[in-house]
């Protein structure tokens, strides 16, 4: 199928019609907001482009709604940037009232007591309509540490399989379902026409759970912060990967750093990405007949939902609470989470937005948004432990001298079981 879906003339489209959408969501009670008394919310986030310009028009159109509360976004630049400032405002007590946030950032705050419980908030102030548990369930459980709620969700996206339909269609096979069905088409692909059948992306740390998932195992015990992808299907699919990698038909991003340009340019038949990548992949794939479909399984099917969440700081008073959690609630109504859907290639959070005619409709013109969508039923959030950052990094490290030095797949899994397993116990 061809992807011209002409995502950018959505995008302003979406964001023009913004606030006719927005102003039929408002709670009648608008004026009852923080008892009446003017509050200033302040957001951090990370938020560029076309992102940031759905997010300024958003609160713009909230704030106008609400003479009392006034929204004030500040963007830090990046994630490294917006991580490494709440870290300093939090120690210094100068967070701001509510931030972009990943669920292993929550729970480092959360153990210092720094986030607002939003139990409460969503007993009593979501509608029939559009209840908390509408919102979709994986989502849910990234917020959720015990019984606290921390976060509502915001930015969200899967990994899928971007596909190059003409190669494909060249050689006469069609997109693999599984393991196997990868290997032997990312062969036929390099065999056939020349050209490299599958890519991974940099940074397979982050995707490795997937692969660990897929093959039966387990990535790590978040109860008991506890590493447990050294196993028998960890091997596997470290294995998986070191082969394909090293095969004459695979390869890694390397030094073009994102597979999206090797991709778009047809040097690369399929690769596996951020599904909020496609309009990247749009962007540039110009006449190129091309789409995306779930991620290939072995044994279990699973498929990493990402992105970030919005959280509260403690250091609010009652009344910048009661107001954050206003605007959070405002951002993830139905209608805004399919307007920032199609505007930024994210996906909707609640269930009833996914079966919506406003969704359903752009993805019968936009085929390439079916796949992620179709994936929440095998849905997953990597389990959350503390020094999951360091985590990552230290994992990097090991995978780097698998692929770049030849290190075997045996050696690799103990060296990155062990640094993971370090990390996790320095920052407990």
């Amino acid at each position: 199928m061809n992807s011209k879906f002409k995502l950018s003339l959505v995008s302003l489209a979406s964001v023009a019609l913004l606030g006719v959408g927005l102003s039929q969501t408002v709670n009648a009670q608008d004026d009852q907001i923080a008892g009446g008394e003017e509050v200033e919310v302040v957001f951090w986030h990370a938020m560029n482009d076309a992102h940031q310009d759905w997010l300024v028009e958003a609160t713009e159109e909230f704030n106008s709604l609400h003479d009392n509360v006034t929204v004030v976004l500040e963007n830090q630049g990046n994630y490294g940037a917006l991580s490494q400032s709440l870290l300093a405002s939090v120690r210094s007590n100068t967070a701001p009232t509510i931030s972009q946030a990943y669920g292993e950032w929550m729970l480092d705050y959360e153990a210092n007591d720094q986030l607002v419980d939003l139990t409460d908030f969503i007993e009593n102030g979501f509608d029939e309509e559009e209840p908390y548990e509408d919102i979709f369930e994986v989502f849910r459980e990234d917020n959720t540490f015990g019984d606290a709620v921390y976060g509502l969700p915001f930015n969200k996206s899967t990994r899928v399989l971007f596909v190059n339909n003409d190669l494909l269609e060249e050689v006469g096979v069609e997109a693999p379902e599984t393991w196997d069905d990868l290997l032997s088409v990312s062969e036929t692909v390099y065999e056939e026409a020349g050209v490299i059948g599958f890519g991974f992306e940099n940074g397979l740390q982050h995707e490795f759970p997937m692969w660990v998932k897929q093959a039966g195992g387990e990535f790590v015990d978040e109860e008991n912060n506890e590493v447990l992808f050294n196993s028998e299907e960890g091997l596997k699919a470290l294995t998986f990967i070191n082969d394909l990698i090293n095969s004459d038909f695979g390869r890694i991003a390397g030094e073009d750093e994102y597979l999206s340009g090797p991709f778009t340019t047809g040097d690369v038949a399929m690769y596996i990405g951020s599904s909020a990548g496609i309009p990247f992949v749009e962007n540039d794939a110009g006449d190129m007949n091309w789409t995306t479909a779930p991620v290939p399984t072995d044994v279990e099917a699973a498929a990493p939902f990402q992105g970030t969440n919005i959280t509260m700081f403690a250091s609010a008073t009652e009344g910048e609470q009661e107001a954050a959690f206003e605007y959070m609630k405002f951002l993830v109504n139905g209608e805004n989470t399919v307007s920032w859907a199609q505007t930024t290639g994210y996906l909707p959070v609640r269930e009833s937005a996914l079966e919506s005619e406003e969704w359903t409709s752009y993805v019968e013109e936009n085929e390439v948004f079916a796949a992620p969508a179709s994936q929440f039923d095998i849905g997953f959030i990597e389990e959350r432990v503390p020094g999951a950052f360091a985590m990552k990094n230290a994992m990097q490290t090991s995978l780097e001298s698998m692929i770049y030095e030849g290190l075997d797949p045996e050696t690799t899994l103990e060296e990155m079981s062990q640094a993971a397993q370090d990390e996790i116990d320095r920052a407990q």
